[in-house]
């Protein structure tokens, strides 16, 4: 597997295990997991988590830009003009020009306002940002968001920080056929057997936060990631068996007594 990396937008990834930020006890919590994790990508809440101010303790100090691609995201922006303004902080602080653009669309769901996200979108390609976005399990969504340069796109399984898993198989079966860019499975997965079915699937990569962070032991949950995207990745490119009614013996009988 060491040869099989991802690239998005001519950047290439060596883990398909992406991970967040929030959520941990503390700064030194959040550095050993995602030690652990074997993740190469970190995604970090510009509105919530210190990464600007070098004056005042900042998650920078205990995850190195050099080791790892810091991914800073929009969380918490329930408007276009906000998810745009909080892109262009991290970009003016020397963070990146790499986003995962989030623009949410109620506040009991959390789910994407896919109107405002394809208009943010549109503004922040436009200044050559790199734009991931956050989106709804929906294919027609997915590919107007390639259409208009998205060099990737992110549905979510589940509502964030729900557990719940993927939720609609189908769905993203259908825009892993369809769409031509890296999809990267985003929220909702509860344990690692939803990592697994999500790289199954197809899915390049998966993406979480709450799912480690909020596990009993976050520790060894990074962990327990990281071998099951590695084993659905795997098992994705084995390639499985066709699914049938009926048995079908494991030793053929041909030539025997």
């Amino acid at each position: 597997m060491s040869n099989d990396r991802l690239t998005i937008a001519g950047r290439e990834f060596r883990s398909r295990l992406w991970v967040g930020t929030g959520k941990y006890k503390d700064f030194v919590e959040t550095q050993k997991a995602i030690e652990v994790s074997g993740a190469d990508v970190v995604t970090v809440a510009v509105r919530r988590v210190n990464i600007t101010d070098r004056n005042s303790e900042n998650l920078l100090d205990y995850i190195d830009p050099k080791k790892y691609t810091i991914l800073p995201n929009t969380a918490g922006c329930y408007t276009v003009d906000d998810a745009v303004r909080y892109a262009r902080l991290a970009r003016a602080a020397g963070v990146s020009d790499l986003v995962k653009l989030e623009v949410i669309g109620d506040e009991k769901t959390l789910f994407p306002d896919t109107t405002g996200l394809i208009e943010a979108a549109k503004i922040l390609i436009k200044e050559g940002f790199i734009v991931l976005p956050y989106t709804n399990d929906d294919p027609i969504v997915a590919q107007k968001l390639v259409d208009i340069g998205c060099p990737a796109v992110m549905p979510l399984a589940a509502p964030i920080g729900s557990g719940l898993g993927i939720r609609n198989p189908y769905n993203l079966k259908i825009i892993l056929e369809t769409i031509k860019v890296p999809v990267i499975v985003d929220a909702g997965v509860g344990t690692a057997s939803d990592a697994a079915m999500a790289m199954e699937l197809g899915a390049d990569a998966v993406l979480m936060n709450t799912a480690i962070a909020g596990a009993q032991d976050p520790i060894a949950m990074a962990e327990a990631m990281k071998y099951a995207v590695d084993a659905g990745r795997l098992a994705f490119r084995a390639g499985r068996i066709p699914r049938k009614l009926y048995a079908t013996a494991s030793t053929t009988i041909e030539g025997m007594l």
